[in-house]
C-alpha cells in the first residue's frame, strides 16, 4: 500500500502489480487498492485475475473508499454506502479475495455514531457472509475510524463477518504512543485475516511518528492473531528499500 503516487513517475498497471511483487519481494500475497483497478467489468477483472494466477499469488484483501458515510442521519446516504461497499465484496469474489475493507467516511451533520454505523454495517455483514468475505475495519482515520469506536461497532453488529483491521502506527496520529498501543490491544482483539505493518505514520505536517514495531507484533502474538499481516509504506521517496525493510522485521517477529 501507497499514498497516492506522484503523476509525474512513470506507473504500470494493477495487471502487472502481482508478478513485480514476487520479483521484487518474493511474496506471493497482495493487497490491490480499489483506486487502482482501472474497471469492474467482468472483462477486466477475469483479466486481472488470470495476472494473479499466472504470478502464483494470492489476493488477501482489497482496501476500498466508501464516500458516503455509514452513520450519516439520512438513511438514503447510509444506504448508498452499504450498497457501494456490496459492489465490492462482488468484485473480491470475481477476483478471489477473501475480505473488503471498505473506509468508514465522516458526515458533515454527524459525529461517528456506534449505533447507525451497526445498522448499517449489520446488512453488510450479513451480505458479505453469503458470499464468504470477511468485511474489515481500519483505524484509518483518527476522526472517523477511531480504534475504540471501530470496536464498540464491531461488538454491537456481533457477526463474524465483521472484523477488525490493526494499522500499526494510524493511531499514534493522537499523538500518544500509549494510545496506539491501546488501541492495537483493542483492534488486535477483534482481528482475523488481515493487518497492515508500518513502522511510523507522518502527520499533517510530514512529521513522521515513529512507533515499536517489535511491542506491536508481541500485542498481536497475545490476541493470538493468525492472519496475513500486509506491509504499507507510505511516506515520500522509492518505496521499495523501506517495504523489504519491513518483510525482513516482519518476519524476524513472526518466526
Amino acid at each position: 500500500l501507497f499514498r497516492s503516487r506522484d503523476s509525474k513517475q512513470k506507473g504500470f498497471p494493477l495487471t502487472q502489480f502481482p508478478a513485480e511483487v514476487v520479483e521484487k519481494f518474493g511474496v506471493h500475497g497482495i493487497e490491490p487498492l480499489a483506486q487502482h483497478f482501472e474497471s469492474t467489468e467482468p472483462a477486466y477483472l477475469e483479466k486481472f485475475r488470470g495476472a494473479v494466477e499466472k504470478a502464483k499469488v494470492r489476493i488477501v484483501n482489497i482496501p476500498t473508499h466508501v464516500r458516503e458515510s455509514f452513520y450519516d442521519p439520512d438513511a438514503t446516504m447510509r444506504q448508498k454506502a452499504v450498497d457501494v461497499s456490496k459492489k465490492w465484496i462482488d468484485v473480491a469474489v470475481a477476483v478471489g479475495s477473501p475480505g473488503v475493507r471498505p473506509h468508514i467516511n465522516g458526515s458533515k451533520t454527524s459525529k461517528p455514531d456506534v449505533d447507525r454505523a451497526a445498522e448499517s454495517l449489520r446488512k453488510l455483514a450479513d451480505y458479505a457472509a453469503e458470499k464468504n468475505v470477511v468485511v474489515t475495519l481500519e483505524n484509518d482515520d483518527p476522526d472517523t475510524e477511531d480504534a475504540f469506536f471501530i470496536a464498540r461497532v464491531i461488538d454491537a453488529v456481533n457477526q463474524p463477518y465483521l472484523r477488525a483491521l490493526p494499522d500499526f502506527a494510524n493511531s499514534v496520529l493522537k499523538g500518544d504512543l500509549d494510545f496506539n498501543y491501546r488501541a492495537m490491544k483493542e483492534m488486535f482483539a477483534r482481528a482475523y485475516n488481515i493487518s497492515h505493518v508500518k513502522d511510523g505514520e507522518a502527520d499533517d505536517n510530514g512529521k513522521i511518528l515513529n512507533i515499536d514495531i517489535k511491542k506491536t507484533f508481541e500485542i498481536a502474538k497475545a490476541a493470538n492473531y493468525r492472519g496475513f499481516f500486509s506491509m504499507e509504506y507510505d511516506a515520500p521517496g522509492d518505496p521499495y528499500p523501506p517495504t523489504k525493510k519491513l518483510i525482513e522485521l516482519t518476519l524476524q517477529n513472526i518466526s
